[in-house]
């Protein structure tokens, strides 16, 4: 496995912000499998159980905000990391109504403090998480595209947007690609993903995440928006794409410091009612019952992306068709819940060997 990606992560130091999250779990233990010195810097794993206490890393973990910009430099100048992988925020819509506050300073001014350690710390290369929510969305039929504008509708979304606009600027004002090698030796990219799925995640008003938990208690899923279309990925899609990124920019290569899209083909675009009737395939005891409320709070009903861009430029495809995003995502759970089994590693070696068999490019 350590010669993924052209072995650019072997021996690498790598700080991964939001570590103890569903997807930055994921990360840190496909970092390690790769033989890359791991830190992690986030707030206490948000639920219990969590994914990263399961998996028991061998890893530095630093508990800590991403607000606390003099820890953050600490932790910076202790570690000395050659790349980061910005992955920390308040990351739930309905959350966000609820705590607004709460999720602009996390998701702006968080990402604002994580860019100014990187900055002074002279790190060489910084993968920026935000979101496919952070795009105006205009219930479009086609996909959003890099260079259409930022938005949002709701506070987290509209947060992203910010961290996506404010990533720009850092580009340009500090980390333009004109001044490499010159002035500063950083490049930053930024990469949006739609909804991924998995198992680990145990977050609130996730919609796989509330159908396991529900089986797991005997109990009928309640589904609040049935016709809302969105791309459901696997998790370990969108963190194959951050991972090439981090590679072309640690190769130095500054062509690649810019905005990326990670989204599945277009048939992994289904509704929630569909994704419920598909995962009652994989485990016959889970159950559901629609309860659509006309005062719920907004969300995006189509929100898709187009990437084309990383299919051409960074010849990045994803592996799985939604069938088997689903089973292995199902599969995870039920593993869990009734064997006390975790499925980490076989799922990732069995995305490994499918990438390979397809020969996708960061296998090669």
């Amino acid at each position: 496995m350590q010669n993924l990606f052209g072995g650019i992560y072997k021996n690498k130091t790598v700080l991964v912000t939001g570590h103890t999250g569903f997807k930055g779990s994921w990360l840190v233990f496909w970092l390690k499998q790769m033989g890359a010195k791991v830190i992690g810097y986030s707030l206490d794993a948000p639920t219990i159980p969590n994914h990263i206490s399961l998996l028991n890393l061998d890893i530095i973990s630093i508990i800590g905000d991403i607000r606390d910009l003099d820890k953050l430099n600490e932790t910076f100048k202790i570690y000395k990391p050659d790349i980061v992988f910005h992955l920390a925020a308040q990351p739930l819509v309905r959350l966000s109504y609820d705590d607004p506050v709460n999720t602009y300073e996390t998701n702006v001014i968080g990402t604002l403090k994580v860019f100014e350690a990187c900055r002074k710390n002279n790190v060489k290369a910084i993968v920026n998480i935000t979101s496919d929510k952070a795009y105006e969305n205009k219930e479009w039929i086609w996909g959003y595209r890099e260079n259409d504008p930022m938005g949002g509708y709701d506070p987290y979304s509209s947060s992203k947007g910010c961290a996506d606009i404010l990533a720009s600027s850092y580009r340009n004002s500090y980390f333009n690609i004109k001044d490499y090698k010159k002035t500063h030796n950083t490049l930053l990219a930024s990469c949006r993903a739609g909804n991924v799925i998995g198992g680990g995640d145990w977050a609130k008003d996730r919609l796989l995440t509330d159908i396991m938990i529900s089986v797991s208690q005997g109990k009928k899923v309640s589904i609040r928006n049935p016709h809302a279309t969105r791309p459901w990925q696997h998790v370990l899609e969108p963190l194959s794409g951050y991972l090439n990124i981090g590679q072309k920019l640690l190769e130095e290569k500054v062509e690649f410091s810019e905005a990326w899209n990670f989204g599945p083909s277009d048939e992994g675009s289904i509704t929630v009612e569909e994704v419920v009737k598909n995962v009652k395939k994989y485990w016959d005891k889970i159950d559901y019952e629609i309860n659509q409320d006309q005062n719920q709070l907004h969300e995006a009903n189509l929100l898709k992306l187009d990437c084309s861009k990383a299919h051409i430029q960074l010849k990045w495809n994803d592996v799985w068709d939604s069938n088997s995003t689903f089973k292995k995502t199902v599969t995870w759970y039920k593993e869990f819940y009734e064997n006390k089994q975790i499925s980490t590693l076989s799922d990732l070696l069995s995305y490994i060997n499918d990438a390979k068999e397809k020969k996708v490019e960061w296998t090669l």
